[in-house]
């Protein structure tokens, strides 16, 4: 199969996914979005928002309707790396024998991931980035494609440990949601106070994902393209000569290399997703503030005149 008829193919699969998602999920379009162009770019995703707004149900019904093994992990102050990886036992031959921990899966929910000390935090950092795990001197290859999606509730500071920079830049996307609208909310309220059960059926298997993956990643992008997403995280540096006013006053840290790689790959899909066979200037800006909201260090300055990361990101683009 062509490149071209792969990507007509993967529209097309994409819609329907939008569909299925869409019987339990009401709303929350633009996150939904956002999930899957990290899920297809092989990235990992942090969801920011209250508590109630469905992020472990939009998750779950993700992980079903794309056909992938699904675990959650509820992060508390008293787990342990060994509650997340897996330890080793003696076994009746007294042998050591490697129980697997539940990050060996295909996607990981780690729920409210701020509220465990960095001691256990850091047990994600190895497979987010190298997918394996050491154990005991032991190195183990997670199941492909692998994914974590973490959650984090922006409101309560008390008994939480706030994510380490190098832990914050291994996520791919860091995804905002609001509360929904009227009309939304109240289609929630109707299909969630009945005992009308909805069923979503899988759509891919784990092999066309990571198909689709290598294909996004052959799409050939513009060099002007390239340029326009380097220029853009280099402008989020304040040691940098070409930074604005704005960043040099309000920043104190910029995004690294790894947010103009995540631009680029994140525009990849995007673009496939809307039938494009090569990433313009449009699709990075259309994945900006997802690559760069975690990435910015704002300094008390910022705080004190009110402005957002986002306000941020809205006057470099």
């Amino acid at each position: 199969m062509s490149d071209v008829t792969a990507i007509n193919q993967l529209v097309e699969k994409y819609h329907i996914l939008k569909q299925e998602i869409s019987k339990i999920i009401v709303g929350q379009d633009d996150v939904v979005d956002q999930v899957l162009i990290c899920i297809f770019s092989g990235g990992h995703a942090l969801l920011v928002g209250v508590p109630g707004l469905a992020k472990t149900l939009m998750i779950n019904t993700v992980s079903s309707a794309i056909g992938l093994n699904f675990k959650r992990i509820q992060f508390t102050p008293d787990l342990m790396p060994s509650d997340i990886l897996g330890s080793e036992i003696l076994d009746e031959n007294r042998s050591f024998k490697f129980i697997k921990g539940p990050i060996f899966s295909n996607i990981i929910l780690a729920d409210e991931i701020n509220r465990t000390p960095p001691k256990t935090q850091a047990a994600l950092l190895e497979a987010m980035q190298e997918r394996t795990v050491t154990i005991a001197g032991h190195n183990y290859k997670l199941d492909a494609p692998y994914f974590v999606l973490a959650t984090q509730n922006p409101i309560e500071q008390e008994g939480t440990y706030p994510l380490p920079e190098a832990q914050l830049d291994r996520f791919m996307f860091s995804i905002n949601l609001g509360y929904p609208s009227f009309e939304e909310e109240v289609q929630v309220v109707k299909l969630t106070t009945t005992d009308v059960k909805v069923q979503v059926n899988p759509l891919f298997s784990a092999q066309e994902i990571l198909d689709y993956q290598n294909l996004i990643k052959r799409m050939p992008v513009a060099d002007n393209v390239i340029e326009y997403a380097v220029r853009l995280v280099t402008k989020t540096r304040p040691a940098e000569p070409n930074a604005p006013a704005l960043i040099k006053q309000f920043i104190d840290w910029g995004a690294g290399p790894r947010a103009s790689q995540n631009l680029i790959i994140a525009a990849k899909t995007h673009a496939a997703f809307n039938g494009k066979f090569s990433p313009d200037i449009e699709n990075v800006k259309a994945v900006a503030y997802s690559v760069l909201r975690h990435r910015l260090v704002k300094n008390y300055k910022a705080d004190a005149e009110n402005l957002s990361i986002e306000d941020i990101i809205k006057e470099i683009l």
